[in-house]
């Protein structure tokens, strides 16, 4: 008997206002949603009243949401970084993660700004047992993506990564390697049996620029990873994350053909979905 896999999406691809980003949900049939921003604001920055009013929206609706993704470590927040913003930053997402019922939080690992390697590496492994404890006293798990940071591209500083820190596994992206420089499929065969939650977007390399593709029509080797993951026993959710209109580290967000585009690749999910044996 074949196993019905679980998809969910970041919402804001599809639209910033929360009705538009549930509406793409349902519009594919799913149940699953993602939570970055609302509004065109991170939720960190929402305060107590947005909160409210999402947690209100999300249970009208009827959708659960599987993930929240924060600032922590990204493209934009270097070493360098006050820690204190980042420990606000998780403090405020561990009360929606109590409110909405979800148990994760996607982080990235620290760009470096001129520290030496070692430095670097101390600090990020620090900061982030710093925050995981944090996270595990509201029963919270982080979830490092092979994205911008000390770990984003290399395999065995993931597994270095887990190893120093508790409450910690790993989000795997799969279109990420294409727009980093790397075979994004052969990292994840040496972290595979730790990847908790998926991110499914798809790319192809034109004059050194990563171009955001349909699922299945790119370089990412989507199918593969599925694959890939489901025999090796994954259970998670598959959440989609295109990029066809929104592009949060290059500033582009939902245009008015984002719920389209979302929809449309979600279509090309679960097409590449149904081939997999499982």
């Amino acid at each position: 008997m074949r196993r019905e896999l679980s998809f969910a999406g970041i919402g804001d691809e599809a639209g910033t206002r929360l009705p538009a980003q549930v509406a793409a949900i349902r519009r594919l049939g799913w149940r699953q949603l993602e939570l970055r921003s609302v509004d065109g604001r991170a939720l960190a920055d929402l305060g107590h009243d947005g909160l409210r009013r999402v947690e209100s929206a999300i249970r009208d609706a009827g959708v659960e949401v599987v993930c929240l993704d924060s600032r922590i470590g990204n493209w934009a927040r270097p070493i360098t970084e006050p820690f204190a913003r980042e420990l606000h930053e998780l403090d405020e997402l561990l009360e929606w993660c109590e409110a909405l019922g979800t148990r994760f939080v996607r982080i990235m690992s620290y760009p470096n700004a001129g520290l030496p390697e070692d430095e670097w590496r101390h600090r990020v492994l620090d900061r982030i047992r710093r925050l995981a404890e944090r996270a595990a006293e509201a029963d919270v798990v982080l979830l490092h993506e092979n994205c911008s940071g000390w770990a984003g591209a290399s395999a065995d500083r993931m597994l270095e990564l887990l190893a120093a820190v508790g409450n910690l596994r790993l989000l795997y992206d799969t279109g990420n390697g294409v727009a980093h420089g790397y075979s994004g499929h052969d990292l994840l065969a040496e972290i595979v049996d730790h990847v908790a939650h998926v991110h499914v977007k798809d790319a192809l390399l034109v004059d050194g620029e990563a171009r955001y593709c349909l699922p299945g029509r790119g370089g990412a080797r989507v199918a593969d990873s599925l694959r890939l993951l489901l025999a090796h026993g994954y259970r998670g959710t598959f959440s989609l994350e295109p990029h066809l209109t929104a592009v949060p580290h290059q500033g582009k967000v939902a245009g008015d053909t984002a719920a389209d585009s979302f929809v449309a690749a979600g279509r090309a999910l679960e097409r590449l979905a149904v081939e997999i044996p499982r």
